[in-house]
């Protein structure tokens, strides 16, 4: 994937141990390609509104998946499963860009085995959770985001912890890991877009309009799901 050089890059920034933010990691064309493979994507799996387990009361956020498992939350509670929950086919390929990040920021010699495509529209938000239904806990959670700028907020282990919050816009990467793999997180708010809408450019804009209506932000997390493989 080409993201530019890394003169122009900004420097990694590290929140809290384990958690890395990377400024612009995707640049213009990166950030290009990987809506259009994402749209690609939602044509096989179609978004879909999550439930919370117990109440059923709808998320704010729709989802998707690619790989070959994909994260699903209804009555039944939260859970790894190989197909779509609607249309009962397997999750599509994840895409190479999406490997290729991977690759260079996860720091993990596995492959991900889940991507969780998460929909904002202007208004949705993200309850503080932890990310813990995965079996190997070593691994991060490598987050990819497109579209609005997200007030991305953090805390500790505990969820009574004392919180920050930090701006993740277009092309931003964030890597949770290490000693913070388990902190609680979540998305307040957007922001209102201060440039032209990326996620209506052509050639993903008929999908992407219908799927992310205008302000709105398209965020890609990668897990690994699977305990570590024993020798």
């Amino acid at each position: 994937m080409d993201r530019g050089s890394d003169r122009r890059r900004p420097p990694l920034i590290s929140l809290a141990p384990g958690l890395d933010h990377h400024p612009g990691y995707l640049d213009a064309a990166a950030q290009a390609t990987l809506a259009a493979d994402l749209a690609s994507v939602l044509r096989a799996a179609p978004p879909f509104t999550p439930t919370m387990p117990r109440t059923g009361k709808p998320f704010s956020v729709r989802m998707s998946n690619c790989g070959p498992l994909g994260w699903v939350s209804d009555r039944d509670g939260y859970r790894y499963q190989p197909h779509h929950p609607e249309t009962g086919r397997p999750w599509p390929a994840m895409p190479a860009a999406i490997r290729d990040a991977w690759a260079a920021l996860a720091g993990c010699p596995q492959p991900p085995e889940a991507c969780l495509i998460n929909l904002y529209a202007p208004g949705a938000r993200m309850g503080l959770h932890q990310d813990r239904d995965e079996a190997d806990l070593s691994a991060p959670v490598l987050s990819l985001s497109l579209g609005a700028t997200a007030v991305f907020r953090f805390g500790g282990l505990r969820r009574g912890d004392p919180t920050r919050s930090v701006h993740l816009r277009s092309g931003d990467a964030l890597v949770i890991g290490g000693a913070s793999r388990l902190i609680f997180h979540g998305v307040d708010r957007l922001l209102p877009p201060a440039a032209p809408d990326l996620l209506g450019g052509a050639p993903a804009a008929p999908v992407l309009r219908e799927a992310v209506p205008p302000g709105g932000r398209l965020n890609v997390t990668l897990r690994r799901v699977s305990g570590p493989a024993r020798a």
